[in-house]
Order: structure tokens, then sequence, then C-alpha cells
């Protein structure tokens, strides 16, 4: 499991924990109470949520030792937010636009347009004075997001870390069509077959993903200045240059770019405990141990025959139900 760690010192005292559960990887923030961000970690998804923030938790528990923090507040995010919730005993889940929001808002306080690129999806968040004006989301089509991009990286045998220094080297310009990641691929394909260095087509491509998120993200929105730039993709040099060639503005990648989203969902949680005078319900790192069962069933008990998720620990108790409509079986 590929994991990645960054630590400023486990602190002590009181300390908030957020969770950003995505497709793709699954990100680990913790802050203090001047939301300074202590710790952070991040490890593949890969397909079972989960299973990733029980081993993120297994991570945290080695890192911080025998000796486990005081945490105040948990809060998640990402698509698998209600899931992690449930299984963890969050204190409160918020969607990816508001946590995105929350952290570029409060390390750049005049932030008017986030640009994020995850795992499988895109981002455009407008904000004004540090509120959401506007936002879209693209979440069809595949192309411009990192799996399109690792998936390239792969079939061109070039690992994903070296892929945007590879575009920063381009010295001439290649059309590369990316509105559709089928078109994208055939396209590739076509110019390395006339001759093309693969420097000149990885930097293709980054423009071609980045038109392809102007267009279909942008359009009919005025975008202002300072941009900042969150999500994996932020990691690619040949991503950022084409979005300042398209902007015509520099575009700022915040330090940790990655787990922006998992910071802001500690924010909040700080927040909303502090505001409501709430003890956090959170169980403690020990959720690393349990083991848990998740299964899903057709309600029978009326025309809807809504899809219901259940999850359950191994000794038969409900933890969750959530997808009937009609609160029937949600707990």
């Amino acid at each position: 499991m590929e994991t990645q760690q960054i630590s400023k010192g486990k602190g002590s005292g009181n300390l908030y924990l957020g969770i950003d559960v995505g497709s793709v990887s699954t990100k680990f923030a913790i802050i203090n109470e001047t939301m300074e961000l202590m710790y952070a970690t991040w490890a593949r998804t890969q397909g079972s949520p989960i299973q990733s923030v029980q081993q993120g938790f297994n991570i945290l528990k080695k890192s911080f030792g025998a000796k486990e923090p005081l945490i105040k507040a948990v809060g998640t995010t990402g698509s698998a937010r209600y899931l992690v919730k449930s299984i963890i005993r969050a204190d409160l889940a918020k969607t990816e636009i508001i946590s995105h929001a929350v952290a570029a808002s409060y390390y750049y306080p005049d932030v008017r347009t986030i640009l994020e690129i995850g795992g499988q999806d895109s981002k455009l968040i407008l904000l004004r004075d540090g509120i959401i004006t506007d936002f879209t989301m693209n979440s069809i089509c595949a192309a411009g997001t990192g799996s399109f991009l690792d998936h390239q990286a792969s079939r061109l045998g070039i690992p994903i870390e070296e892929f945007g220094d590879y575009a920063a080297r381009s010295q001439v310009e290649v059309a590369i069509a990316g509105r559709c990641t089928v078109f994208a691929e055939s396209d590739m394909v076509h110019k390395q077959q006339m001759g093309y260095s693969k420097e000149d087509i990885i930097n293709g491509l980054c423009e071609a993903l980045v038109r392809n998120y102007i267009n279909n993200l942008c359009k009919g929105k005025f975008l202002h200045p300072p941009f900042v730039f969150q999500g994996g993709v932020a990691a690619n040099p040949g991503i950022i240059k084409a979005f300042e060639k398209v902007l015509g503005h520099k575009v700022i990648v915040p330090e940790y770019f990655l787990t922006m989203g998992a910071i802001g969902a500690a924010m909040l949680a700080k927040v909303y405990v502090e505001e409501n005078k709430l003890e956090t319900a959170f169980c403690g790192f020990e959720v690393g141990e349990t083991k848990f069962l998740t299964k899903g069933f057709n309600c029978s008990g009326c025309p809807n025959k809504c899809e219901v998720t259940c999850v359950t620990k191994h000794t038969g108790e409900v933890v969750a139900r959530w997808g009937d409509r009609c609160g029937k079986w949600t707990t």
C-alpha cells in the first residue's frame, strides 16, 4: 500500500482529525487548536474505503505510539464520507466543495478561484470574501482526471511522478484531442507513430486536459485571480504550466495540495463541536482493528424498491444503514 506522511511534530493538547475518502486515495489530516497542520498521511483507496481508512488509522497508531492523541472532533469528506462517518462515529460529514473551500480560504484569504482535480473527478469553486458563490463538478468523463494521467503514464512507461517533468522539457507544440479519453489516447498513439517525442506528446496531453477542464467546467463563468490549484494532479508541473498559459495568471499550489480536503474537514469539525459545545463521538484509533461487513438489499416495502446499504460489525451489531427514502431502515 503506497503511503506518504507529513509531520510537524505530533503535538499535545487538543487535536482535530479530518478524513477525505476519495475514489483513488484516502487522506488524513490532524490540526491543533490554532489550525496548524500537525500531521498528514495518505494512501491509495484501492477500491475499499473501509479498509483504506482502517489502514490509515493503523498508520496513525504506529506514528503516535502507545499514547493516543486527544482527538476532540472528527470530520469526513469525499465520496465515501457518510460511510466513514458511520463506522468511526465522526462528528460531521461535509462535501468536498465546502472542505476544499474552507482550507483554501484559511491559507489564502483572498482566493477567488479554486481549481481542483482528483483521481476521478474535477471541481471548480468560485469564491468572494471567503464565501462560495458558484461551483461545478465533472464526474461523468475521466478525461483530465488523475486516473487517466496514471493510465497514460503507465502506457508510456513513465513513472507518474516524472510526468510533469517530461512536459516541462517539451520543445515542440503538439495538438492532442482532449475532450474524450478514447480520442486522447488514440491521438497520442498517432503522434507517437508520427515520430514526436514523449516530452512533446505529454506536454500536448497536459494542455489538452486543461482545455477540457476550462471548456467543461468554466463555460459561461468569470474566473478571477488569485487561482489556487488543489488535488493530486496539482503535483504535475505540466498541468500547472498549461493552466497558467490559458488563464494568463500565476497558479498557486498549496504546500499540502493533496490533503486540503482533509484539512478543511478537520477545521469544519473543530468549529462544529466548539460552537455547539459537543463532546466528540469518535470511537478511537482501535477502529483500525474492527472487522466490518457491508451488504446491500432492496427494500420491498413499497414500489420504490430502495437500495439500502447496511454496515455491521463482525458481531452482528448494525453500525449504520442508509439509502431508503422514507427512513424505515436508516440508522
